[in-house]
C-alpha cells in the first residue's frame, strides 16, 4: 500500500456541491459575458475554416474555469474596469490552442464529449487553428497595454510547450519518476491557472499579486491531479471523455507512477505491456484499475492533490474576507473532491 502524502489542508468533510462553480459564474455573469463577446469576435476570420474549427472547440462548452478564475482574481483584489474581459479571453485562447496542440499529439478521438477538433477537422487544420488562437491571445495582451502582462502570459505559453514536449519525451518509458511527471503538470497546467489569477491581480494593481500567483498555481496542480485520477475511476458518463484516454494514450500519469512503483515485478512487466507495448485491450484496463485499488493508489494521489489545495487556501488568507474569496474557495474544494 501506498502512504498517501501528509495533508497540510484542512479536512474535507464534504464534498462542495457542484453548484459552487454555477454560483461563482453567476457572481461574475456580467464580467463573463464581456469575456464571451470578446473570445467571439477575436474568433473571425476571413479564412471561413478558422472560425468554424475554432468554435467548434470553444463552443463546446467547457467550464470556462482559467477565464473565470482571472476575472474572479481581477474583481476580488479591487479591478474596477473592464481590462480583465481581455486578459481572460487571452487566457481562454492560449487554453483553447494547447488543447488542439495537445489532441493532435495524443491522437485523440473525444474531447468534452464529442470528436476533438483533429477527428473532426484533420490533425494540419487543428495545428493551424491553434496557432491562430495563440496569436490572436497576444494581440488580446498587447491591447492591455501591460508590458508585465505580455512577459506573464508570453512566458506561460512557452512553458505550456515545454511540458507537451517533456511529456512526450517520457511517453511510454514505465522508469518515469513521480518528480518528472509532476514537472510535467506544473508546466501544462499549472502554470496557466497561476497566470490567470496572477494577472488578475497586476491588471487591479494589487499588492496581492503573489498571493494570487500562489493560489492559481496549487489550485491547477490539485486540479490536474484529481483529473489523473478520474481517467480511471470515475462514472464514464459524467466525464465528458472515454474512460481510461489516458491508459490507451500511454501517458505515465500519477496514478500509474505510483502503481508501477509499488508493484512487483510481475506486475511492473503487466504496465511494461500497457504502456510501453501499448497493449490496450478492455482486460488490461481492468486490471490497471484493479492494481491502482490494490496499492490504494487513487487515494494517495487525492493526498497529494488536498496538499496542494490547502497551500492554494492558505494563499487567500491574507486578503480581506468577502464572498468572492469564499466562493473561490469552494470552487477550489469541488475541483479537489469531486467525483466525475
Amino acid at each position: 500500500m501506498i502512504a498517501p502524502a501528509k495533508s497540510l489542508a484542512k479536512t474535507v468533510l464534504a464534498a462542495p456541491e457542484k453548484g459552487a462553480l454555477e454560483n461563482l459564474s453567476a457572481a461574475l455573469a456580467e464580467d463573463m459575458r464581456g469575456v464571451n463577446a470578446i473570445i467571439l469576435q477575436n474568433l473571425e476570420s476571413e479564412v471561413a475554416l478558422i472560425p468554424q474549427v475554432a468554435r467548434y472547440l470553444i463552443a463546446a462548452g467547457g467550464k470556462r474555469l482559467r477565464p473565470l478564475l482571472t476575472v474572479a482574481s481581477a474583481r476580488l483584489c479591487g479591478a474596477v474596469d473592464n481590462v480583465c474581459h481581455s486578459l481572460a479571453a487571452a487566457v481562454e485562447f492560449i487554453h483553447s490552442a494547447s488543447l488542439l496542440h495537445d489532441d493532435v499529439v495524443d491522437e485523440s478521438h473525444q474531447r468534452r464529449g464529442q470528436p476533438s477538433a483533429n477527428e473532426a477537422f484533420g490533425n494540419k487544420a487543428s495545428i493551424l487553428v491553434g496557432d491562430f488562437l495563440f496569436a490572436r491571445g497576444f494581440e488580446l495582451m498587447v491591447a492591455s497595454g501591460s508590458l508585465e502582462v505580455l512577459k506573464i502570459l508570453s512566458r506561460t505559453s512557452a512553458l505550456i510547450t515545454e511540458g507537451e514536449v517533456l511529456q512526450l519525451s517520457l511517453a511510454g518509458n514505465i522508469e518515469t519518476r513521480e518528480a518528472d511527471y509532476l514537472r510535467v503538470i506544473e508546466a501544462k497546467t499549472a502554470s496557466l491557472f497561476s497566470a490567470a489569477t496572477e494577472v488578475g491581480a497586476v491588471q487591479a494593481g494589487s499588492p496581492h499579486r503573489d498571493e494570487m500567483r500562489d493560489f492559481g498555481y496549487h489550485f491547477g496542480m490539485a486540479f490536474q491531479l484529481i483529473d489523473d485520477v478520474l481517467d480511471y475511476s470515475a462514472d464514464a458518463g459524467a466525464l465528458n471523455k472515454n474512460l481510461g484516454d489516458d491508459f490507451r494514450e500511454g501517458k505515465l500519469t500519477c496514478p500509474v507512477i505510483l502503481a508501477i512503483a509499488a508493484g512487483t515485478a510481475e506486475e511492473k512487466d503487466f504496465w511494461r505491456s500497457a504502456i510501453e507495448l501499448q497493449q490496450h485491450e478492455d482486460a488490461m484496463f481492468t486490471r490497471a484499475q484493479s492494481l491502482m485499488h490494490k496499492y490504494k493508489v487513487f487515494d494517495a494521489v487525492r493526498a497529494r492533490a488536498e496538499d496542494h489545495a490547502g497551500k492554494a487556501r492558505a494563499a487567500l488568507q491574507g486578503l480581506p474576507p468577502q464572498p468572492l474569496r469564499e466562493q473561490l474557495l469552494d470552487v477550489l474544494d469541488y475541483c479537489v473532491t469531486r467525483q466525475a
